[in-house]
């Protein structure tokens, strides 16, 4: 498997804003949440995660979005669920946002993300543990805004996720080496990326 993946060339229909989630109970509790079975009911956003999506829609400095898609995760549906109802929008859930499986690092203490992160950095399409590979994960994001512009034009769609994945996404459209994808700076909870 190729360790960069095809950039998205040309001027995009649509303009997005990346959203990571605000700070959640799983950071507040420094565990690795990434299994549907855990996330989707579980680990919802802190009381800190909550100021922080506040104090975002207090001083918005983007554009309006018109759309809003979302893991389907407890901390960024509650996230998702924040700015939609600052800005009167509906929510849609997309599991292709979905935080990256850890496989068996599944509730371990996150300072185990690093050795996943080691792995990346030698091979992109590494499984070990059954962690999903980073090029798996690069396919299902910009699969997603493939779909987003054959479908959508002249909107601003809003898509809140978790930090791993959006900085596979990123490094994937700039076409980047993704095994190079923790060389960026991390995303910050509750910040907004504009694509």
């Amino acid at each position: 498997m190729s360790n960069t993946f095809p950039a998205a060339s040309g001027h995009r229909r649509n303009r997005y804003l990346l959203m990571r989630h605000g700070h959640s109970q799983a950071n507040q509790q420094g565990l690795i949440i990434s299994s549907p079975q855990r996330g989707l009911a579980g680990f919802g956003l802190s009381a800190i995660g909550r100021e922080q999506i506040d104090g975002l829609l207090a001083d918005w400095c983007w554009a309006t979005p018109s759309r809003i898609l979302h893991s389907d995760f407890r901390r960024t549906t509650e996230t998702a669920e924040r700015v939609a109802q600052h800005f009167g929008l509906s929510l849609e859930a997309e599991p292709r946002l979905r935080e990256r499986h850890f496989g068996a690092f599944e509730g371990d203490g996150d300072e185990r993300y690093h050795e996943i992160w080691a792995r990346d950095a030698r091979d992109p399409a590494h499984r070990h543990a059954g962690v999903e590979a980073v090029a798996e994960v690069a396919a299902r994001m910009t699969g997603l805004i493939v779909e987003l512009e054959q479908h959508h034009a002249g909107e601003t769609i809003l898509l809140v996720s978790h930090g791993d994945p959006l900085q596979i996404l990123l490094t994937a459209l700039e076409g980047g080496e993704l095994n190079r994808h923790r060389e960026r700076e991390p995303l910050a909870p509750a910040s907004i990326t504009l694509l």
